[in-house]
């Protein structure tokens, strides 16, 4: 019923590390959420620790890109570091756009805010297939 954690990261493509850092981020985007607020900055405040957390994603990332093309794996690391980075983009764009919305300066409608949620999902379902 529910996923094995082998199974979360081999079709997330992420590490332990970078799965870790993403729930920590997200209980503290979930505390920040709950406090009251009444200006509009305070959004940009909210969504600090998941901007936070997608850039020690993207330094991690470079990294194990580094090592793994020191090691000779240029192939692996080519497609991990692509499917790191993609994963990132589209959530740093949701996350990003999200907050602008909310804050009031952009007149996005919420179907483009969510679209980079869609595209990632789209190559999360490829990825899946993929492995089996």
């Amino acid at each position: 019923m529910f996923f094995s954690l082998n199974e979360l990261l081999s079709w997330l493509g992420l590490s332990l590390f970078e799965l870790w850092l993403n729930l920590v981020s997200l209980c503290i985007f979930s505390i920040l959420l709950a406090l009251p607020s009444s200006s509009p900055s305070s959004w940009w405040i909210t969504f600090s620790p998941l901007f936070v957390a997608d850039a020690l994603n993207a330094y991690f990332s470079t990294i194990v890109l580094i090592r793994m093309y020191l090691e000779a794996l240029y192939k692996v690391a080519f497609f991990r570091a692509l499917w790191s980075f993609c994963f990132l983009a589209a959530l740093f764009s949701f996350e990003f756009l999200l907050c602008r919305k909310l804050s009031g300066e952009t007149s996005l409608e919420y179907s483009e805010v969510i679209s980079p949620i869609f595209i990632l999902l789209q190559l999360m379902a490829v990825r899946a297939c993929q492995l089996h």
